[in-house]
């Protein structure tokens, strides 16, 4: 099973979507003090960095990328007194003090999140309109998303921008939501077997690239300022237009053809051009069994999924990962590193944040290379308790950093061994391993709660975590540490290794650990079948 141009540009052309995905997570974390610091004016408060007192509680310098507009002495925190550093109004404003910082850290926190709320609610109709438009047409039409969320951002400048950037990040979340649940239906549906872990975990490359991208685009002299932060926002609208064209050259998913629609000859078509010239009548042979399959075995709606004792461990195995997932803390690193980093002591954490996304990068093209090697389990674990004990060395570090200059230097290798064992298991598996833990009925569903679980966590994370930042200081990673053991545990217990199994017997596993061998009735044994 070899890779094709053809099939090589259809995984391509899917996956910027998930490229799109990453650049939004990425973008808004760069600019974060010039955006807010527009706020504030657009507003009428003014925005104060947010750590000009660094950890040791001595008072801080001011960092440069504070647009020079604002007088140094509304800065210096002395002259505040504002232990926390938190954004302050300039005197002559006469507002209530407690007020003005609070509106602003409220627009920000859902500048970042509101981009999940999208996410959140397109993510029940990826189904629907995977089936009703076929996945090619779906990726299409959804695209036209991307393009409006991105052009309100790069306009934001020219009207009352807080309200555009939450608008135009609600669209592209929206888009997002859509994507990232119609792009590993195409991908898993087109690539062979024995490539669908592989090309699965591209899913991730696809995300971190985006972040790195953004990341790299946001550094102060390129895009990340006060001029250019509006176009900087709206740019992963040209990897949608590119998708765009390129979509108009993919073949329709050979599946989707044969099963939903019973196109026989299409499929063939579809299958010739994505295999090359080897005979596609192995793989009709396949589907034709699924395609029984699936029709022996009825749709299978959101609430059955929930209240059928058949499914129960596997949807709560799916939900599991896509939580501990978001809730590792892995998206509080991402939205916040430059904040860390500027915390742990380093001059221009700006370049360190991009290092996170360098070895990120990195770390996700060997992911690719070992999840068919060493199977999805085991990766998922070890990548757990690696983030485990570095949340607890960069919990340490933060926390002496005060006593000991030299902690800044372990609370940073802890940020970046936290990204490296993120990026070993709980990145890239839980977008595949869903699709593996069900068969054909229950699959969309499946599908569908679990890409609004992700979501749901995303947005807690992203609303949450900068005021439990300003609570916590240096203990907002005990907190995930906390959840990261309890994550461990749960998968210790009751994941189970999908690499290379059928769906079939990935269901007699849940099966076996519900109940003791006793006679299955026929059908549960005929339900996986060779499922890919």
């Amino acid at each position: 099973q070899h890779l094709t141009g053809t099939l090589v540009l259809s995984v391509f052309t899917a996956v910027l979507g998930f490229f799109q995905y990453g650049y939004s997570l990425g973008v808004i974390n760069a600019p974060q003090k010039v955006i807010e610091a527009h706020y504030g004016r657009v507003l009428g408060v003014i925005a104060l960095d947010r750590h000009a007192t660094n950890a040791s509680g001595e008072d801080g310098t001011v960092p440069s990328t504070i647009p020079s507009t604002i007088p140094s002495t509304i800065l210096s925190t002395e002259a505040w007194g504002s232990p926390e550093g938190m954004l302050t109004p300039p005197a002559d404003t006469g507002e209530d003090l407690s007020a003005s910082p609070h509106i602003l850290t409220m627009y920000w926190s859902l500048s970042v999140s509101v981009f999940a709320i999208g996410g959140m609610v397109s993510s029940f109709t990826v189904g629907w309109i995977g089936d009703r438009l076929g996945r090619v047409k779906a990726m299409l039409v959804v695209n036209v998303l991307s393009i409006v969320g991105n052009l309100l951002m790069g306009l934001a400048k020219f009207g009352p921008s807080h309200m555009l950037i939450i608008a135009g990040r609600a669209i592209t979340g929206l888009y997002c939501g859509l994507s990232s649940g119609l792009v590993p239906m195409y991908v898993s549906e087109v690539s062979p077997t024995a490539l669908r872990g592989a090309l699965g975990t591209l899913h991730q490359l696809a995300i971190v690239t985006g972040i790195l991208i953004s990341q790299v685009l946001g550094l102060d002299f390129l895009l990340g300022n006060d001029e250019m932060w509006p176009l900087l926002l709206g740019l992963s609208g040209v990897a949608a237009l590119l998708q765009f064209f390129l979509l108009l050259l993919c073949p329709e998913s050979p599946r989707y053809l044969y099963i939903k629609l019973g196109k026989v000859e299409e499929a063939k078509k579809s299958l010739k051009r994505l295999r090359g010239n080897c005979d596609p009548m192995k793989e009709i042979a396949e589907m034709e069994k699924e395609k029984q399959e699936a029709a022996s075995e009825k749709k299978v709606s959101i609430g059955q999924l929930f209240t059928s004792s058949k499914y129960r461990q596997a949807v709560m195995v799916a939900l599991m990962v896509q939580i501990s997932q978001q809730f590792s803390g892995i998206n509080a690193i991402f939205y916040y590193s430059t904040n860390i980093f500027e915390r742990a002591g380093v001059d221009q954490p700006v370049y360190a944040t991009i290092g996170v996304g360098v070895v990120n990068t990195v770390f996700t093209v060997i992911s690719v290379f070992l999840v068919e090697k060493a199977g999805r389990r085991s990766l998922f674990l070890a990548g757990l308790m690696g983030m485990l004990i570095s949340a607890v060395a960069m919990t340490v570090g933060l926390a002496l950093l005060s006593q000991f200059a030299w902690m800044s230097y372990v609370s940073m290798i802890a940020i970046f061994l936290f990204v490296i064992f993120f990026e070993v298991g709980p990145g890239p598996i839980p977008w595949f391993i869903v699709a593996e833990l069900f068969s054909q009925g229950p699959r969309p569903a499946a599908i569908a709660v679990a890409g609004f679980c992700n979501w749901a966590c995303n947005f807690i994370v992203g609303m949450c975590f900068q005021y439990i930042a300003d609570l916590c200081g240096p203990y907002a990673f005990v907190i995930f540490a906390i959840l990261l053991l309890l994550f461990f545990l749960f998968a210790y217990l009751k994941v189970p290794e999908t690499k290379g199994k059928s769906f079939e017997e990935i269901a007699a596993v849940f099966r076996r650990k519900k109940l003791p061998a006793k006679s299955m009735t026929e059908l549960e044994d005929l339900r996986g079948g060779e499922v890919a």
